[in-house]
């Protein structure tokens, strides 16, 4: 009976073979469920990476923590300086392809003045040519009080008076915005954890996609199936 019970398989029986064919037709359904969540978590991964980088208009600027800039076409003087952090507060001007023209401030390290001279100098008439505008990047800063007032009393000296609007303390974020770009800070990497967590779900899936195509996946449901029948055994199991 034991050597009955022993007799080894042929691999070429029909039972076998359509057995085989069954498992092949699962494991290719298998593998083509896995490229298809592959290619998901991939663009998924690349949509917010592209987000995490992305650098915004200062008009479309939501939060204090989105990375912006301005293009400045006209520039005035300091108006307002931070000696602690050498920093000094300009209004610039940003014109659109359109000629439309919006005024907003920024904030620039004192040490890089020599950089916007020339657009200085342009916008105040002390010289003719007439330079490329200048991109700047940073992070928008909340406007103070203090800072409010200054840029309310030293907009007359910037703005040309044919364009002039009487700026107050109730239109001033409306024209000026509530905000200030400071182009000395530094671009920061900012942590993601849905980023992250979609990598370690690609991650996971590319192994058991690995996994399946050399036929280790059994395994590993092998093993899963154990620790669940084993903790269920535990469970029903009554003790005497």
């Amino acid at each position: 009976m034991k050597k009955l019970l022993n007799v080894k398989k042929n691999i070429n029986h029909p039972v076998h073979e359509k057995w085989y064919e069954k498992r092949l037709v699962f494991k290719t359904f298998i593998c083509l469920v896995y490229l298809i969540v592959i290619t998901m978590l991939l663009i998924c991964i690349y949509q917010l990476y592209e987000e995490k980088k992305e650098i915004l208009p200062w008009d479309e600027a939501q939060t204090v923590e989105d990375y912006t800039y301005i293009t400045i076409s006209r520039m005035s003087e300091k108006f307002a300086y931070y000696e602690k952090s050498n920093k000094e507060i300009h209004f610039v001007i940003e014109e659109e392809d359109t000629g439309q023209w919006h005024t907003y401030l920024i904030a620039i390290d004192a040490d890089d003045y020599d950089k916007y001279k020339d657009i200085i100098d342009y916008t105040y008439e002390r010289t003719t040519e007439t330079p490329e505008p200048i991109t700047v990047y940073g992070y928008p800063v909340l406007i103070d009080e203090e800072l409010k007032e200054l840029a309310i009393q030293n907009i007359t000296n910037f703005v040309p008076a044919e364009n002039e609007v009487v700026i107050t303390d109730e239109n001033f974020n409306t024209y000026l915005t509530n905000s200030y770009l400071d182009t000395t800070i530094p671009k920061q990497e900012n942590f993601s954890m849905v980023l992250c967590l979609v990598i370690i779900m690609l991650i996971i899936v590319v192994l058991m996609f690995i996994l399946t195509i050399f036929d280790q996946d059994k395994k590993v449901y092998q093993k899963v199936e154990d620790v669940y029948y084993g903790k269920k055994k535990q469970l029903f199991s009554v003790r005497k």
